[in-house]
Formats: C-alpha cells, sequence, structure tokens
C-alpha cells in the first residue's frame, strides 16, 4: 500500500488514499473524506509504482 495524496473534485481540498500497489489496475469509487462527495479513482502501477492516477466526480 502506498499513501497518494490529490486534490477533490468537489471541495478542492488536498486528501490522501491509500493505494494498493499489487495491483495493475484499478478503478472504484470512494466518498471524499472531508465532503463526503463521491469521486471516481483509476490507478494504473507498472513495478509496484503508480503511474497514472485520476480522480474524477461521478456527478454530471
Amino acid at each position: 500500500m502506498e499513501e497518494y495524496f490529490f486534490q477533490c473534485p468537489h471541495c478542492w481540498e488536498q486528501i490522501s488514499m491509500l493505494v494498493d500497489v499489487s495491483q495493475n489496475h484499478q478503478k472504484y469509487i470512494e466518498d471524499c473524506e472531508i465532503c463526503c462527495n463521491p469521486i471516481q479513482i483509476t490507478t494504473t502501477i507498472e513495478h509496484q509504482e503508480i503511474v497514472n492516477f485520476q480522480a474524477e466526480s461521478i456527478e454530471q
């Protein structure tokens, strides 16, 4: 697991999340720990390093 810091697409606060670097690709929904709005998280891992991390609002 690796801690990753990013900005919430809803409240713009910096938050952190633990990312499982043993999985090559992950896509899931997690609530912001500050504003509780849902965020779609997409990660790509290569050689147990985060090479792509996207945090997007799922609201249209």
